[in-house]
């Protein structure tokens, strides 16, 4: 099922995380799916994609300084179950975020699940740019959360 991610970046500091889920919280809205990873990763990321495309982004040095000063930031990735109530959330409290359109499927607890779902991603051509799912027990289902390059083409697989 297509649902909205949020993405934002917070200080890479003790208590940040707190204040954001905090505020969550007390405006009664639950956190379905999250990520973090400083963003220094992401940012290296973004450089190591550059040299797989024939698009120059910035150059070394600009992805090196970049790299650097992201170190103070963590890039979060979440699911939430009121999504408009979150993004007017964050804008009233000047948070830096963008949204999009990803894929979200309760599996079944299981080996072999994943690779039948990734599998389809793989035989319709559909790159996966990054997933993250959590298991909260070996009898309940699991909450996955797929980037397709072509979240139409992947939400048309999945509606099947």
């Amino acid at each position: 099922m297509v649902r909205t991610e949020i993405s934002l970046f917070l200080n890479n500091a003790p208590g940040e995380l707190g204040k954001l889920s905090s505020l969550f919280s007390e405006n009664g809205i639950n956190i379905d799916a999250l990520m973090i990873q400083d963003a220094s990763s992401y940012v290296q990321e973004l450089f190591q994609a550059r040299g797989k495309s024939l698009k120059r982004i910035a150059s070394a040095a600009s992805y090196n300084s970049m790299r650097k000063d992201s170190a103070e930031f963590a890039l979060i990735r979440l699911l939430v179950d009121q999504t408009d109530n979150a993004i007017d959330l964050l804008s009233q409290h000047d948070y830096m975020f963008d949204i999009m359109p990803v894929i979200a499927i309760k599996l079944e607890n299981k080996p072999g699940t994943l690779a039948e779902i990734t599998n389809k991603f793989g035989e319709e051509g559909i790159n996966i740019n990054y997933v993250y799912g959590s298991v909260s027990s070996p009898d309940e289902n699991c909450l996955f959360v797929f980037c397709p390059e072509d979240i139409e083409l992947a939400s048309k697989i999945f509606k099947k």
